[in-house]
């Protein structure tokens, strides 16, 4: 099976469906002198019986034809005669081929013809087509020799001469290596030899530079086929070569580009885009590639807009990508992540202005071009013998995103047409991917800023309670999250600590993050239980849930994950409660890591009607409180317990500040580019002493009033707070006259000095008091009114197992 053809029609016929070309030589005469095996498969007729016979039997040709064809200008400006014709098989049978009809010339300008043609039934269907079939032996300009038994050339045709620049008359009656001066000529005399000897029909593929492209190498296909007398010696080999540089480099940017679809893109970061088509570039199409981007790309907001012929703004690029061939990239002078000024005057700018590409096959370097503004670009070329270049834009539809430049050093064939186009395919591959990863930084940046802005940007410290707090987000692959956490005082000195995790990634978590916290702080205002407070979010994320039902938003969120906390300094006792979220971490003051074991619940949202459940626990003095969100203990290559126990190992170091072992905590982390958002948040637990609370318990008597003044009084006394004496006063007479008028059964007061003073008066009775405006001729219903006028915050929380307390806030005078 032949390969000339292989090579002529590059991938458009499968290889294996190639088919034998039967070759014949006539005289000028039409008198068959030369008979190949391939042209006895194709009709059946024996050297013998075809040697020194016209070859009018087998094909419609005649000798008048022949004859015509010498002296036409068309058929000798084409090199001979191709189309379709009738072939007689031996056997009787007519089939179709396939022809080419090929002038040869021999000494004294003789005339031969070198007749090949094909089975058109042997072809597949998809060959069998009408420009296919013609391309087999038609369009390709095939070069044809025939030499005699010594390989001195005997005829040749002119596409000879266009392949390997040998004149006809230099070429006859030589050997190859005589005519040609060419390392290469050695070697083909020896597979023609070959081809010779064994009869069998030879492929060889070989390099030359033809004459018409000195500077390109091109790659030569070529067929070996013995010609036989009609005794069946050989009488010589005739050779066909078809140039298959165009199929070649056809192949070669395909593979180039199918490589790059595989190399460009796997990831969202600009700056790694921009190298990788640097590294795909170098070697294949260049010997250097910079890539340089705007700046403001790489932070997603948009990109520089054309820059018109008559602006002077020169805009600021940063190199993103740099590879050569030589070890250090000598030929750059700055450094990937540097700022890169683009020149004035020079192809730069005109590619930004113009949007087109810009070609120079010989690089002009001389003195008074666009180099002079440009010395180290300049000095750059000189010194690494910089011959060729391309520069070409990197846009998207509405707006330039940098440029791409490649360069040839050591590769001496300059930048061709095809080159550019490659180098074009190239880069719009890449600005694709680029405009994705802009888009990308840009909705990364929102819900990064829109997370920063959302989460408690200084956490609340107290005399109860020290905080502590990391936030990682994740990597660029898979978004931000929508990790939260909090720290929110409560009345009595209490403190609620808060962590949660919304599912999903992306701007939408973000925002639906900050609606729940929102909903926590609401909440929490309340003062409810833990177990509560997550059964009233559970059914807040419910209904965000159904709201977002309808909008087919692929990136919607369908629930979230939370711990909620609350420490009481008085008791030293926490109440925990979790929706599906990981159990916190209790630190001991000797440094004891345990995970206590809390009813998981289920996450928010869900819609499983399942109570949630509050765990108590009583902390000691110094007692350290870690709580976290999954991305600090999973991964893809860990389980969930490696993860937990490489937490407890980091925070068994009960000497470390609080911000040192957030530190420790973080630095164990597997990676600081993790698949999930991380968040971390420990509190050190403090104990109210004795002497900072103080509590009665009274009759519900509406002369316990004065009584409570006095106690009142006495306690303020006491701690040195005699300023706050008539407020006070008022505040405990209105709570507890409250408490007697609408509750049954014996009255709390209770006093607490920490930050602020706080009053608390508790009763047996459920009923809320609410704020009213009472008018000028109502008796009552301006208890809560003065109260609110007194203090800086007041409210009511239920007891368990029933009753509630109303409290007072005042602030401490700022000496004390």
């Amino acid at each position: 099976m032949t390969e000339i053809l292989q090579g002529s029609l590059c991938e458009r016929l499968d290889p294996r469906e190639t088919p034998d070309v039967a070759l014949a030589m006539i005289d000028a005469e039409g008198t068959v002198v030369g008979w190949t095996t391939t042209a006895e498969r194709l009709v059946g007729y024996p050297a013998a019986e075809v040697m020194g016979r016209p070859i009018s039997t087998i094909l419609p040709l005649t000798r008048r034809t022949l004859r015509e064809w010498s002296t036409s200008e068309q058929c000798l400006a084409r090199g001979g005669w191709s189309g379709t014709s009738t072939v007689r098989h031996r056997d009787g049978h007519a089939l179709k081929a396939s022809l080419r009809i090929s002038l040869l010339w021999g000494q004294g300008r003789q005339i031969h013809w070198l007749v090949s043609g094909t089975d058109i039934a042997s072809l597949s269907p998809a060959a069998s087509t009408g420009w296919v079939r013609d391309s087999l032996l038609t369009h390709t300009p095939i070069g044809i020799v025939v030499r005699d038994r010594d390989l001195r050339c005997a005829w040749a045709n002119d596409a000879m001469e266009q392949q390997d620049g040998v004149p006809w008359d230099q070429r006859l009656g030589r050997g190859l290596a005589a005519a040609l001066s060419d390392p290469e000529a050695e070697r083909l005399e020896k597979v023609m030899r070959q081809a010779l000897d064994s009869g069998i029909t030879t492929v060889h593929e070989y390099r030359t530079w033809p004459p018409a492209d000195p500077r390109r190498e091109h790659a030569i296909a070529a067929s070996y086929f013995r010609l036989e007398d009609a005794d069946g010696q050989a009488m010589g080999v005739c050779c066909m070569s078809v140039d298959v540089t165009a199929a070649q480099r056809a192949r070669e940017r395909l593979a180039i580009l199918s490589e790059a679809s595989t190399r460009i893109g796997n990831s969202l970061d600009v700056m790694q885009i921009g190298q990788e088509l640097a590294d795909i570039a170098v070697p294949l199409l260049a010997d250097y590639v910079n890539v340089d981007l705007a700046e403001s790309i790489q932070f997603g907001e948009a990109p520089f807009a054309r820059i018109g012929p008559s602006d002077h703004r020169r805009p600021v690029l940063r190199r993103a990508g740099v590879a050569s061939i030589h070890p250090g990239v000598p030929e750059s002078p700055w450094a990937r992540g540097d700022l890169v000024a683009v020149p004035p005057n020079s192809p730069f700018t005109k590619v930004l202005s113009s949007g087109r590409s810009h070609l120079e096959p010989v690089l002009d370097g001389s003195p008074g071009t666009w180099f002079d503004h440009d010395p180290d670009r300049a000095r750059t070329m000189r010194e690494s013998g910089m011959h060729s270049l391309m520069i070409v834009p990197i846009r998207t539809r509405h707006a330039f995103l940098g440029t791409a430049v490649f360069i040839r050093t050591e590769e001496p064939t300059p930048f061709q047409e095809d080159d550019l186009l490659l180098a074009e395919e190239l880069v719009s591959r890449t600005a694709l991917s680029l405009d994705n990863a802009r888009r990308y930084a840009q909705e990364r940046s929102a819900s990064l800023t829109l997370q920063r802005n959302l989460l408690p940007q200084c956490l609340v410290q107290g005399t109860a309670i020290e905080t502590a707090s990391r936030y990682l987000p994740a990597d660029a692959d898979n978004g931000v999250g929508g990790d939260w956490f909090d720290v929110i005082p409560l009345s009595g000195a209490r403190t609620a600590l808060v962590v949660g995790d919304v599912v999903g990634h992306g701007i939408n978590a973000a925002a639906t993050m900050g609606r729940l916290r929102t909903a926590v702080h609401t909440l929490a205002e309340l003062d409810l239980a833990p177990d509560e407070l997550l059964a009233h979010l559970d059914d807040t994320v419910r209904r965000l849930t159904e709201e977002d039902a309808d909008s087919h938003d692929p990136t919607r969120v369908t629930g979230a994950t939370c711990l909620y906390a609350v420490y009481d300094p008085v008791s030293r006792k926490c109440a925990l409660a979790r929706a599906g979220h990981p159990p916190p971490a209790v630190i001991d003051p000797r440094g004891k890591v345990t995970f206590p074991d809390l009813p998981t619940g289920t996450p928010l949202g869900v819609g499983m009607g399942v109570p949630f459940e509050a765990v108590e626990l009583e902390l000691p003095e110094g007692s350290r409180l870690a709580l976290y969100t999954d991305g600090l203990i999973e991964s893809r290559d860990h389980d969930i317990g490696a993860g937990m126990k490489r937490l407890g190992d980091a925070l068994a170091h009960p000497g470390r500040s609080l911000e040192g072992l957030c530190s420790s905590v973080m630095e164990t982390l597997p990676t600081q580019s993790p698949c999930d958002d991380v968040t971390l948040l420990i509190a050190r637990t403090h104990a109210l002493s004795a002497s900072q609370t103080t509590c009665w318990e009274l009759p519900g008597d509406p002369a316990v009033v004065r009584c409570a003044r006095t106690l009142v009084t006495r306690q303020l006394a006491r701690w040195g707070l005699e300023r706050l004496e008539a407020s006070t006063q008022l505040i405990v007479s209105e709570l507890v006259t409250n408490a007697v008028r609408h509750a049954t059964g014996p009255i709390g007061l209770r006093m607490i000095r920490h930050r602020v003073l706080t009053c608390e008066v508790s009763d047996t009775s459920d009923t809320l008091p609410r704020l009213r405006h009472a008018g000028t001729s109502d008796e009552g219903g301006r208890g809560l009114y003065i109260v609110a006028q007194l203090c800086r915050r007041h409210g009511t929380r239920c007891l368990t197992p029933g009753g509630k307390t109303v409290w007072a806030e005042q602030e401490l005078d700022p000496g004390i």
